[in-house]
């Protein structure tokens, strides 16, 4: 019989807990360890589940095979190169470093060791994107809505790094052309950085993407449509809901519609990196090659906003996009 994986979450703020309750109801898989800067907040995850609380995440590395690393986005590098140094998986949340100096470092040293790296773009493993993937036939518009409402976390990057890079990196899975020009505009309202922001993203085959995204919104939205030759699909990520319209036919037109009942994608994200860990033909996960991709466009994205505020500064106005 295979001998279970040992797993342990490093940072269980809100998200992090959630990674904790994933591994511990994963058959083939120990939940090992918990680790967090905030001792009290290790404990309280880890009692549950019967795993050990430490405040230094590199006490487990010695005992552990894969780690989830779930910690601000600034310290990301640093601690999943410690984990990859001392042999041990890592899927580590999006967006995979805050640099992409940092992001070729940490894929480099992954090749070396021989280790999986995984980046937590958890809306690929949604079953309403999984169903449309599978139906694409070279859409040439894709239209993003990602509104959320301001929880005060999530603020140590600004919205484009926060949510708007979850719908850029599935347009970069949609799309097979590369980008050709970005353009955009952001807003500050809650916070010193951008909570709101736009980008129009064109590619080198003349397809396009257009992209919003808020964190200080009323009413969350996670919504995606696609255009492409014959057929138009428009997905809702929040329920999730999936409708699919196709140009009718002598036979008249195809339209479905699709409801899922079981929709726990960080579950299914981080089943497929145990996959992926343990060589299972089945094992998915977002590389880190596809995570580094989704953070160059979205850092492009940014230095459009920034180029614009520029420009606005520049006329006396203040405004930021």
């Amino acid at each position: 019989m295979t001998s279970k994986l040992k797993a342990a979450v490093v940072g269980v703020g809100s998200l992090g807990r959630w990674h904790v309750q994933k591994y511990a109801a994963l058959e083939g898989v120990e939940l090992f360890g918990v680790a967090d800067v905030d001792t009290q907040r290790a404990r309280d995850a880890a009692a549950q589940y019967g795993a050990c609380a430490v405040g230094d995440f590199k006490d487990l590395l010695d005992e552990v095979d894969l780690v989830s690393v779930v910690v601000p986005t600034e310290s990301h590098y640093e601690v999943a190169r410690a984990c990859l140094d001392a042999g041990v998986h890592v899927l580590v949340e999006k967006p995979i470093t805050s640099s992409l100096e940092q992001a070729d470092a940490l894929i480099a040293l992954a090749e070396q060791k021989g280790l999986v790296l995984g980046v937590g773009h958890l809306e690929r493993f949604n079953p309403a994107f999984v169903d449309l993937s599978g139906m694409l036939d070279r859409p040439f518009f894709i239209e993003a809505e990602r509104l959320g409402g301001f929880k005060g976390r999530g603020t140590d990057v600004d919205v484009v790094l926060d949510l708007m890079i979850h719908d850029i990196d599935l347009v970069l899975a949609m799309m097979p052309s590369k980008v050709a020009s970005v353009s955009a505009c952001g807003f500050q309202v809650l916070t010193d950085l951008v909570d709101i922001a736009n980008a129009r993203i064109e590619f080198e085959d003349g397809a396009v993407a257009d992209l919003s995204a808020s964190r200080v919104s009323r009413t969350p939205v996670r919504k995606l449509r696609v255009f492409g030759t014959n057929f138009y699909a428009s997905a809702d990520l929040n329920v999730p809901e999936l409708r699919v319209e196709r140009r009718p036919g002598p036979n008249g037109g195809d339209s479905n519609a699709l409801t899922y009942t079981s929709a726990d994608a960080l579950l299914r994200e981080i089943q497929g990196f145990v996959d992926t860990v343990r060589g299972n033909g089945g094992g998915r996960i977002v590389s880190g090659h596809q995570g580094r991709s989704a953070l160059a466009l979205a850092l492009e994205v940014n230095e459009a906003i920034r180029s614009r505020i520029e420009r606005f500064a520049l006329t006396g106005r203040n405004v930021v996009a």
